[in-house]
């Protein structure tokens, strides 16, 4: 099985047990301004797993897009990738561990097909200070489905990984207990570190183990003495995780959720990596035929410029779907990141002497990996190949940039001309020319670059970070987004504007895009030009008459075609539906027509005059051009 028929494989796996099989949420959440990017396949189900119902049932599956632009640094290995699929199933309080485990198991043992005795489980150990119970029951599961198909599975308790490294695995072992840093899940890491309000669980993952022997000396002294499932080596590579999510964080402890769910994630790429027996996730279809078009542009192997093809395959299958899901290349958040990973994979190419039409010769080999599952890649094909080719143009302009400037920064010590940190920076800050290019550069040269380059840059670095971090504070919060009442209020305000946008300017205006914080709300919509004052006022004057009504919010959930067609429900461009949606209404006690008739997934407020509280009023604070022909509002309740 290629990985393409994996992921069908596991859709109708779970399909025939009675799962609705949706589409994939777009890599940029609407309405959640706690992260850049969809990071794991159950960001978009925190509403329902915090017990929200889902408009397709109480058992879903998905083949999820995620993005980790926090592991771009980590590309170049054999198994960390920023752009991964992730394989999930939900029970949003229907079936827990006593089917999920054994159905699993059985995927990928009879599915699949892997190797029993090459598959490996881990349980949460338990935490005291929380009185979190150890997952006995879990591991009693385990055991039994080990036991079922000829293999006697002992347990051991391992608790931290370091101790891991110490203790090693003993004969006859298979299913260990982690501690809550290991086997704990929720959006971030660690029992202990969960935020207020966030939802997670015990879990318990799945590993593959590719080689036998032990750690070498090389692997000992970077790790530790001895090799375990959640060793960082790469022996083990995790492949799949069950969360049984029953707890929400409140406070300095932990209560029960209204109903118990199971949110199982497994990265495809890396079962299809343990079904070719192959520790290198660039070799599976996925991403194999993206290194077999670089040997032949580059006319170099796989072999002797590895991390180069790996970083280029990567970051252009992240940048490819980031553009098909509208995301464009630009100085900030979501399109800083997209223009980094387009940027690093032409510094790649460069190493590899591909330097003419990158673009237009490689993203059309993703788009055929992927065009037959995702109609959306297929829909947008061309469109992708525009931007992605019009960032690599601005990138060699970028570059011819930089290297005039390059002989500026140089400094002339009686004759010997070097470059230090300092100025790497400087070109790289300034002028965004990539810190290996200028280094390159300099040998070229013969330029002479001191031994501390690398720790002055990085000081620098580090206060920049500072900067923007400082500047970014209150951005992305970590915790639940979109769940305090002030995002219900800035939800439920920009329902409001979208439909005066569309009273006062027409109905060619269509939501292009938002972003909710506590502190503003942020609009994109079509409209061929620059809104006028009287435009605008007009727009805050409905909106706050419509606060004033005090209008009731109600949702419900209906056919697709039914809320898009005759029922006349608004949307966004280029959202993606399943078979039904949820749309909310905003209605006026005793009137007959709602003002507001949208499609979405919340929060909101129950009555609009709670947004009228503490005096505040509706108010447009800016209206500027987003793009060519999208204009994009800022506004606040003040």
């Amino acid at each position: 099985m290629n990985a393409q028929e994996i992921r069908n494989a596991y859709l109708k796996f779970y399909a025939d047990r009675g799962h609705a099989v949706i589409a994939r949420a777009p890599l940029v959440l609407e309405g959640d301004p706690t992260t850049l990017f969809t990071g794991s396949g159950m960001q978009p189900m925190i509403p329902y797993l915090l017990g929200e119902p889902h408009p397709e049932g109480k058992r879903i599956a998905d083949s999820q897009t995620c993005l980790r632009a926090q592991d771009i640094d980590d590309i170049g290995d054999n198994r960390h990738t920023t752009f991964f699929e992730m394989l999930g199933n939900w029970s949003f309080g229907d079936y827990f561990k006593q089917e999920q485990l054994p159905w699993m198991y059985e995927f990928l043992l009879d599915v699949v097909e892997l190797d029993i005795h090459k598959i490996y489980a881990t349980c949460f150990i338990g935490d005291d200070r929380f009185a979190l119970p150890k997952d006995t029951e879990s591991a009693d599961l385990l055991v039994q489905i080990f036991k079922d198909r000829g293999v006697n599975a002992q347990t051991a308790d391992i608790g931290s990984s370091e101790n891991g490294y110490v203790r090693g695995i003993k004969p006859g072992e298979r299913i260990f207990f982690y501690d809550g840093y290991e086997n704990w899940w929720w959006r971030g890491k660690g029992v202990a570190e969960m935020v207020d309000g966030e939802p997670g669980g015990p879990c318990s993952e799945m590993f593959y183990r590719f080689d036998d022997s032990e750690h070498d000396d090389y692997e000992k002294q970077k790790y530790g003495e001895f090799c375990h499932p959640a060793c960082d080596c790469g022996r083990f590579m995790e492949i799949g995780n069950n969360v049984f999510m029953e707890y929400v964080r409140r406070g300095e402890g932990f209560e029960k959720l209204p109903s118990r769910n199971v949110d199982q994630g497994s990265g495809l790429e890396r079962i299809a990596a343990a079904k070719l027996d192959s520790p290198d996730v660039f070799k599976i279809s996925l991403m194999w035929p993206i290194i077999e078009k670089l040997q032949v542009l580059s006319k170099k192997n796989y072999e002797s410029h590895t991390e180069s093809m790996r970083v280029i395959a990567d970051h252009l299958r992240a940048a490819t779907f980031l553009a098909v899901d509208g995301c464009v290349p630009s100085n900030k958040q979501q399109g800083y990141v997209m223009r980094r990973l387009v940027r690093r994979a032409m510094v790649k190419a460069f190493d590899l002497g591909v330097e003419q039409n990158f673009m237009q010769e490689v993203v059309p080999v993703i788009a055929d990996m992927f065009h037959d599952d995702f109609p959306e890649v297929a829909k947008k094909r061309e469109e992708v190949i525009v931007v992605l080719a019009k960032e690599e143009k601005a990138f060699r302009q970028t570059l011819r940039k930089g290297l005039k400037e390059f002989d500026k920064l140089l400094t002339n010590n009686d004759g010997q001309k070097i470059l230090y940190g300092e100025a790497i920076f400087q070109l790289y800050d300034t002028f965004g020319f990539p810190v290996e290019l200028s280094v390159e550069e300099a040998f070229k040269r013969e330029v002479t670059v001191p031994e501390t380059w690398r720790f002055d840059f990085d000081q620098m670095m580090k206060v920049q970070r500072e900067r923007s971090q400082t500047a970014a504070k209150g951005t992305f919060k970590g915790g639940l987004g979109g769940q305090t009442l002030q995002h219900k209020k800035y939800h439920t305000a920009t329902h409001l504007m979208y439909q005066a946008l569309r009273d006062v300017l027409g109905t060619h205006v269509v939501q292009h895009g938002s972003n909710i914080t506590e502190d503003r709300l942020r609009f994109d919509f079509s409209h061929p030009e620059k809104m006028t004052d009287e435009q605008k006022q007009q727009v805050e004057a409905i909106v706050n008459d419509q606060i004033g009504r005090d209008l009731k919010v109600t949702f419900a959930e209906y056919p697709t075609s039914e809320a898009t067609g005759p029922l006349g429900a608004l949307g966004q461009f280029g959202d993606r539906y399943g078979e039904t949606v949820k749309v909310y209404k905003m209605l006026q006690d005793g009137a007959d027509t709602p003002f507001s008739f949208e499609i979405c997934g919340g929060p909101h407020v129950e009555h609009t005059l709670q947004l009228f509280e503490d005096g505040k009023r509706f108010k447009i604070l800016k209206e500027e051009s987003s793009s060519a022909g999208i204009r994009r509002i800022k506004a606040v309740l003040r």
